[in-house]
C-alpha cells in the first residue's frame, strides 16, 4: 500500500502536466474560450486568495469570511495566517488549490507558473485575475477590482478614498522636492553578492512613489551588482526588508566593500521595513510611502 502512494502521486502529477501541456498547445483564442474568467464571484462563494495585497484588501473590505485559503505571501493581517496555505504564489500546485473545493479563485496576474494557472482555469472554478502595477493608480485599480469581485464596490470606494487621502500629502511633498536622494534596494546579500532592484520592480515603484531615485536604472528586475557597480550607483540610502536572509544584517551590509564606499555606507543609512508593507502595494501603500519619504527627507 505504501508503495502505491508515490505511484499515485506520480500519476496525478503526470495528469496535471499533461493537461497543462494540452492547454498551452491550444491557440490563444481557444484557451480563452475555455477559461472561467469572471468579474464577480457567485454570492457567498468561498474563495482562495493568491497574492498578499489581495488578501489584505479582502480583510480591509471586511470580507474575510469568504476566504477558504491563502498563499504564503498573505501574512497580513495576522489573522490571515490561520487560513490554510496553498504555498508560494509563483509555484502554485493546481492539485493543492483544487483540493480545497473553492467557489472562486482571486489571483494576482503575476501568479504562476503559467501551466499551473492554465490548469486552474480549465477546472471550471470562477477566477478573477487582478493586474499588478507598482504605482498609486495600480493600488486603486486593485481595490476596485477586488471590491467588484466580492460584491463590495461601495466599501471598495470608501477604501480608495482613504488610500488616496493618505497618498496626497506624500505626493505633494515629492512635487516640492528640489533635489532627490538615491536609494538602493537590496533584495539579498547571500555570500556577499548584493542582489539589487532595477526598474519594473515593486521596490522601484515604492522608491519613486516616496520621492527617491532608484540608484540602479540600467536593467529591469533583480540582478547581482559588482562592487564597482555599487560604488557607481552612489546610493544615499540602503533599503532592505526585515528578513532579507543570510549576509544582509546591518553589520554585513555596512562592511561590504562596495556599499562601504557609497554615501549610504559612509553615513550608515539603512532603512529596514516589513516586506509586505513595503512592497505589497495594497491598502497600506500610503503609510509605507510616507515612512520611506520621511527616512529620506525627514519629517
Amino acid at each position: 500500500m505504501r508503495a502505491m502512494i508515490p505511484r499515485l502521486a506520480k500519476v496525478r502529477s503526470c495528469l496535471v502536466l499533461g493537461l497543462a501541456t494540452l492547454v498551452m498547445a491550444l491557440p490563444l483564442r481557444e484557451r480563452s474560450a475555455w477559461a472561467e474568467e469572471v468579474a464577480a464571484f457567485p454570492p457567498e462563494a468561498r474563495i482562495v486568495s493568491i497574492g498578499g495585497s489581495l488578501t489584505e484588501i479582502v480583510y480591509a473590505l471586511h470580507a474575510e469570511s469568504r476566504l477558504v485559503a491563502r498563499d504564503s505571501t498573505s501574512t497580513y493581517p495576522k489573522a490571515a495566517e490561520s487560513l490554510p496555505s496553498i504555498g508560494y504564489m509563483r509555484q502554485l500546485s493546481p492539485e493543492g488549490v483544487l483540493s480545497l473545493h473553492p467557489g472562486g479563485i482571486l489571483s494576482l496576474a503575476t501568479s504562476g507558473p503559467p501551466e499551473a494557472v492554465a490548469v486552474l482555469r480549465q477546472a471550471g472554478v470562477p477566477m478573477v485575475e487582478v493586474p499588478e502595477a507598482y504605482d498609486a493608480k495600480g493600488v486603486v485599480e486593485k481595490i476596485r477590482k477586488v471590491g467588484a469581485a466580492l460584491g463590495k464596490s461601495t466599501e471598495a470606494e470608501a477604501l480608495v478614498t482613504r488610500v488616496e487621502a493618505g497618498l496626497k500629502p506624500v505626493t505633494a511633498r515629492v512635487e516640492r522636492l528640489a533635489e532627490r536622494q538615491r536609494v538602493l534596494f537590496v533584495l539579498s546579500a547571500q555570500g556577499g553578492k548584493i542582489m539589487a532592484a532595477g526598474t519594473g520592480t515593486a521596490a522601484d515603484g515604492m522608491i519613486r512613489l516616496s520621492g527617491g531615485i532608484n540608484a540602479v536604472e540600467g536593467y529591469a528586475g533583480y540582478k547581482p551588482l559588482s562592487d564597482e557597480a555599487l560604488i557607481d550607483a552612489r546610493p544615499d540610502l540602503i533599503l532592505v526588508m526585515d528578513h532579507a536572509g543570510p549576509g544582509a544584517s546591518d553589520a554585513d551590509l555596512l562592511s561590504h566593500p562596495g556599499i562601504a564606499a557609497t554615501p549610504a555606507g559612509q553615513k550608515r543609512r539603512i532603512l529596514r521595513m516589513d516586506g509586505s508593507y513595503l512592497l505589497g502595494f495594497g491598502p497600506r501603500t500610503a503609510e509605507a510611502a510616507r515612512d520611506v519619504s520621511e527616512a529620506l527627507y525627514g519629517h
